[in-house]
């Protein structure tokens, strides 16, 4: 074996390796992109939880969407759903600027899906998965519009902020949601808004159905359903209310909060919310009169109205072609069994002498379906 041919080999290597790695440095030295350590230092008070509720993919964009912000003037219109103020303070601090309070957002689901209003007519069997359900079925109950109930938006949320209740169907703890905008954008229907809320106590005031269905359809769909009467649209004194595509909804940048549409609405569909949770109106129903004890002596009935006699159906003695007619076809002629105001008897004898024994006109053998 010769040594020195090995050697020289090496060398080779040695001395291309070396120039390679030059090469290499020389070009990262040329082409470096220098990261601005504020980055950094924003993403480090950031709480990391990467949802994507800012607008931007994950924590590291939001810390340069923030630092570049600053470059040119103002933080307005960044915020983070998840560290709220206290996480903007801070960054703005970073920065050397001044935030302004941003109004705090929740999400709501606005349909009222529980087995009192909805009952489930059909059995979905299939994927347990609202896209898959939204695309392939109308649902298991009579409302196309709404929840399916079948835990995307559940599974979306990273905080546990939103639950299936097998009586209230779907719930928001208020405390736990960060607005992150995750479970809107799993509900394949748009049932789940994120609505600004306003004060401490997070009220806001909004219609829970988003069935588009006109009056009677919907009305059978849900006892709490919209009907689009136009009555909190009507009574509203901030403009704040429109029914479009026969569902009224309330814009929570001109609701005032003065609750003339939550009265008004005959259904019930509008409904409050705030920290103690949503809050129904009460559709007050007809009082039902409690039945007498044993004992106690029943309240005497008041007389009924008297109604005339009912006139009793007597079959006319008319034949055609020698045969009698049918019973069936004796009533076509003389009317139902019982006919309310009658005639008087002169007007029934003289109209069944008329007809006894009389040929029958075309129009009514055609009737009788002799002609």
């Amino acid at each position: 074996m010769d040594f020195q041919l090995i050697l020289i080999a090496v060398a080779a290597l040695a001395i291309l390796g070396f120039a390679l790695a030059m090469l290499l440095f020389v070009v990262s030295k040329k082409f470096a992109v220098k990261e601005d350590p504020r980055i950094g230092q924003v993403a480090e008070v950031l709480p990391g939880a990467n949802c994507g509720g800012c607008g931007f993919p994950g924590c590291g964009g939001m810390a340069a969407a923030c630092v570049k912000a600053a470059d040119a003037g103002s933080l307005e219109g960044l915020n983070c759903p998840v560290g709220g103020a206290d996480c903007m303070k801070a960054i703005a601090g970073i920065l050397g600027m001044e935030v302004s309070a941003s109004a705090k957002k929740i999400a709501v689901v606005r349909c009222n899906l529980t087995c009192e209003n909805r009952p489930t007519l059909v059995n979905y069997d299939g994927v347990r998965s609202c896209r898959v359900a939204h695309s392939t079925s109308m649902g298991e109950t009579a409302c196309q519009y709404g929840c399916l109930a079948c835990g995307d938006c559940v599974a979306a949320c990273q905080f546990s902020a939103i639950k299936q209740d097998p009586e209230k169907g779907l719930v928001v703890d208020a405390e736990k949601c960060t607005a992150c905008g995750a479970c809107a954008k799993a509900c394949p229907r748009g049932v789940i808004e994120i609505r600004q809320v306003n004060g401490d106590n997070c009220d806001a005031i909004y219609v829970n159905c988003v069935n588009k269905d006109k009056g009677a359809k919907a009305m059978k769909a849900c006892p709490q359903s919209c009907i689009a009467c136009k009555k909190c649209e009507t009574v509203c004194g901030s403009d704040a209310v429109h029914v479009v595509n026969n569902v009224a909804y309330i814009d929570p940048a001109a609701c005032v909060l003065c609750g003339q549409c939550y009265d008004a609405c005959p259904r019930g569909s509008i409904v409050t919310l705030s920290v103690k949770g949503i809050e129904r109106k009460k559709i007050e129903k007809p009082a039902v009169k409690p039945a007498a004890k044993a004992g106690e002596a029943k309240p005497a009935a008041s007389a009924p109205a008297p109604s005339q006699p009912a006139k009793e159906w007597k079959p006319i003695d008319v034949k055609y072609d020698g045969a009698a007619l049918l019973p069936s076809q004796q009533i076509l002629l003389a009317g139902p069994k019982d006919i309310s105001n009658p005639a008087p008897a002169a007007k029934e004898i003289e109209f069944e002498s008329k007809r006894t024994d009389a040929p029958l006109p075309p129009s009514q053998l055609i009737l009788l379906g002799l002609k």
